[in-house]
């Protein structure tokens, strides 16, 4: 083998290894973040609420923000931006979406948290973020987030930033599965 096949054999051999590297890269984070709590990744599955008593004593203030994203001609809004609420209280705060589009589509509202370090301490009950959301053209829906600050919250948390990106979802994976309906009370 010449100096210049080895020297493009090497090039290649470094260039899949980079692919693959890159591939795994985003699997890899997610598992990461979601073990440490690091980037604010918040559990994507109904968790139960704790049923300790509630802390009066403190106040924290939970904020909320949306974004869309390009692709997806919806809009997300919160109905209540702020809420105060006590460790171990179940809060419950109320979304809609509106497809501004001429079709129907899919589309999925991804969490995170700030400080991410707050992420540990939040317990979705009720979350739209479950799962895919299909809305037709000019449809509006409303949806719940059922949500807890456990009491453990470290107490140099005063503020909490929940932040929810809009994302579309290929129409051909999803075109069997049926919209969410969300029964005031029950489970997204």
């Amino acid at each position: 083998m010449t100096g210049v096949q080895r020297t493009v054999t090497r090039t290649l051999v470094v260039l899949l290894a980079m692919f693959v590297f890159a591939f795994a890269l985003v699997p890899l984070y997610d598992a990461f973040c979601r073990v440490t709590g690091i980037n604010g990744k918040v559990e994507n599955t109904a968790q139960a609420l704790i049923r300790d008593s509630i802390d009066e004593s403190r106040v924290i203030t939970v904020q909320f923000i949306t974004r869309g994203s390009a692709g997806l001609p919806w809009k997300l809004e919160v109905l209540d931006r702020q809420v105060r609420v006590h460790p171990g209280a179940a809060t419950e705060v109320h979304f809609a979406f509106t497809n501004h589009g001429k079709q129907a589509g899919w589309g999925r509202a991804v969490p995170s948290v700030s400080p991410s370090e707050a992420s540990l301490y939040m317990r979705k009950v009720t979350c739209f973020c479950f799962q895919e959301q299909r809305l037709d053209a000019g449809e509006r829906y409303e949806a719940p987030l059922v949500f807890q600050l456990t009491r453990d919250l470290p107490a140099d948390i005063k503020t909490v930033t929940l932040v929810y990106t809009l994302y579309p979802v290929d129409d051909k994976t999803l075109a069997n599965k049926t919209p969410v309906v969300v029964v005031p009370g029950g489970e997204a």
